[in-house]
């Protein structure tokens, strides 16, 4: 019995590691559009239709996303665990175009970040 227990905490120690990774995010700043994220995919927006249009959503439930200028979708994402929606974060900005500074991380295709600093930006 006693080196079956120690067998299993050698199998755990040796997979922990692989199972609790964290992954690699990088510093980065993203510039785009607060849109909310049906109308990104569903209407194939490039830019919200209008600030309201993009809080009506929100407050309906669907989660902002940033449309950045090079098409490119990025999630909002909390680092805290557990974690928050960023719906109210975002609110503000709504429907403007935003430059955010924070952590980037990809995965299976998609984008997330982790924001640091948002503030409206001058548009293209």
């Amino acid at each position: 019995m006693k080196k079956l227990g120690i067998g299993i905490l050698l199998f755990m120690s040796a997979i922990l590691p692989f199972g609790t990774a964290r992954a690699e995010g990088k510093p980065a700043t993203v510039k785009g559009y607060v849109i909310d994220s049906a109308c990104t995919f569903v209407k194939n927006l490039n830019k919200p239709i209008s600030s309201e249009c993009a809080v009506a959503c929100a407050k309906a439930g669907s989660p902002l996303v940033i449309l950045g200028d090079n098409g490119v979708i990025y999630w909002p994402i909390s680092a805290e665990m557990p974690a928050a929606g960023q719906n109210e974060r975002l609110m503000p900005f709504a429907g403007q175009r935003v430059m955010v500074s924070g952590t980037v991380y990809q995965r299976g295709g998609s984008h997330a970040i982790v924001i640091n600093k948002v503030e409206k930006a001058a548009k293209p």
